[in-house]
């Protein structure tokens, strides 16, 4: 086995000594790449964001903007990272080095306040900067960052540059320096042909690699393939699976946990896949939220409305579906959309597979079906895909949150009348439920306020809410039913306009 080794800003360095459990954050600052900041430790602020060299959507590479306080830095054995020292040109010797655009942008709008955050802020932005299908309109800026020529799909979330604002919600800026932030953003142009980091994009990332790092007792193990992973787990019932290590490197970073063994599955070819056929579309479990968000394009309109208040665009660079569900979490928002969507799980282990329907997985609080040595291979939606969505997140913010509540509506209206009703839930009971008892209140009705009205008081009986810090249980139930007061409202004014 090949010891484990990391090309940092171009030039590769072994990862040892540090500890399996170590993440890129502290792998660098130790290393004196200090622009990489830990503000908190649990992937909220965005202060450590660095870029990592994965493979594209539209391009052969993509660079994409991550957390490093969370991913372990044997997970990107093999792999390349950007940080933001890393994004300056070296001049001649004896002179300074050549800013990046985006940094060049922040430093003339005023983008940098104290400090602490930019250089997360700056490898987001650089993420946006290189991303291939951004509509970028270069010329003249004013001093608000608005171009010369105009966007038709500007708003203000987006630039005239095709700049989503989206790509900065995971950076938090503590000196509420957003406007000049926003202003950078909205001003970079597009990259150069010589640019090397654009270069670097039409060439294949590096290929994942198996990893077999220990140290003081402790494993980090990358396997090669799905059957490898399934004969492991099966010797190492122990092991911690990761995947993207959005919610692991909470755990290690916040609650100090540690595991004799963890075993990434995160870059496995048989979990990567994404199937579109005439009956379903298959999702392989590995996928990240972005991959996935990217490569569907908008055509089950459900997970579009989903993926832009599903925590922010740096954590889905990295999560997955499956470590969504994996957890079990009652208040994740994947499970209420899938189970508006009668989605299934496919489960392997070294006996084989096994489908499993999304509203028969969960048995208790983060309680499943899934047996030892079972990884979560795929997620399957059934097509046809019902005509009337919607995806209701209560929240205290827009985004970047944990939901009070989550519902997922999947409505088949015909001549007026409901066909067929699926309502997925999170957050008013001990797992994520399917509202049956409102579905049946729902299917044969007609479309009129007088049947939403009824299954609105049924749906405000659905589930176990409770009280927290979140909100209260009767909160949560009054959320219930407006939330399909809300659905009823939007259909009937797209019908009227």
């Amino acid at each position: 086995m090949v010891a484990a080794r990391i090309t940092v800003n171009g030039k590769e360095a072994p990862i040892s000594p540090a500890a399996p459990h170590t993440t890129v954050l502290d792998y660098l600052r130790e290393r004196g790449l200090t622009g990489t900041k830990e503000g908190c430790a649990e992937g909220e602020c965005g202060a450590c964001s660095v870029l990592v060299a994965r493979p594209g959507v539209n391009k052969p590479t993509d660079w994409v903007a991550v957390n490093a306080c969370l991913v372990p830095v044997a997970a990107l054995d093999g792999q390349e990272v950007i940080t933001s020292e890393g994004l300056a040109t070296a001049g001649e010797p004896g002179t300074q080095a050549v800013l990046h655009p985006v940094q060049e942008e922040m430093a003339v709008r005023g983008g940098s306040q104290c400090g602490y955050c930019t250089p997360g802020f700056i490898c987001s932005m650089a993420s946006e900067y290189y991303r291939p299908d951004r509509c970028a309109h270069p010329g003249p800026a004013d001093g608000a960052g608005s171009h010369s020529h105009s966007n038709p799909s500007s708003d203000s979330e987006h630039g005239p540059n095709g700049f989503d604002l989206h790509a900065l919600s995971g950076n938090l800026c503590r000196c509420t320096g957003y406007r000049p932030i926003r202003d950078a953003a909205f001003a970079v142009g597009t990259p150069t042909e010589d640019d090397p980091l654009a270069q670097r994009r039409e060439q294949s990332p590096p290929e994942p690699v198996a990893t077999e790092y220990t140290q003081d007792d402790s494993a980090f193990l990358r396997p090669s393939s799905l059957a490898d992973a399934l004969r492991l787990l099966r010797e190492r019932p122990d092991a911690v699976v990761v995947a993207g290590s959005t919610d692991w490197g909470v755990e290690v970073n916040i609650r100090s946990r540690r595991a004799n063994c963890v075993v990434a599955v995160d870059r496995l070819p048989e979990l990567r896949e994404l199937r579109v056929e005439s009956d379903s579309i298959t999702i392989g479990a590995a996928q990240t939220l972005t991959e996935i968000e990217r490569r569907l394009d908008g055509s089950v309109p459900l997970l579009a409305e989903l993926f832009p208040q599903f925590a922010s665009r740096l954590i889905r660079n990295s999560a997955t579906l499956g470590g969504n569900l994996g957890t079990g979490s009652p208040i994740g928002d994947s499970p209420p959309v899938l189970l508006a969507l009668e989605a299934s799980v496919v489960l392997a282990d070294a006996d084989g597979e096994r489908e499993v329907p999304l509203c028969d997985y969960f048995t208790g609080y983060r309680q499943s079906v899934r047996r030892p040595g079972e990884l979560i291979r795929a997620v399957r939606i059934p097509l046809p895909l019902s005509p009337v969505t919607a995806f209701h997140k209560i929240a205290k913010r827009r985004f970047d949150d944990i939901s009070s509540v989550a519902v997922a509506f999947a409505l088949d209206i015909e001549g007026g009348t409901v066909r067929k009703a699926r309502i997925g839930l999170g957050g008013v009971a001990a797992t994520p439920i399917r509202a049956h008892a409102t579905e049946a209140a729902l299917e044969g009705k007609p479309w009129t306020a007088e049947t939403v009205a009824a299954a609105a008081r049924v749906l405000r009986s659905q589930g176990t809410p409770m009280d927290d810090h979140r909100a209260s249980a009767g909160y949560r139930t009054a959320m219930l039913g407006q939330s399909l007061l809300k659905l009823y409202a939007r259909t009937t004014e797209a019908v009227s306009s």
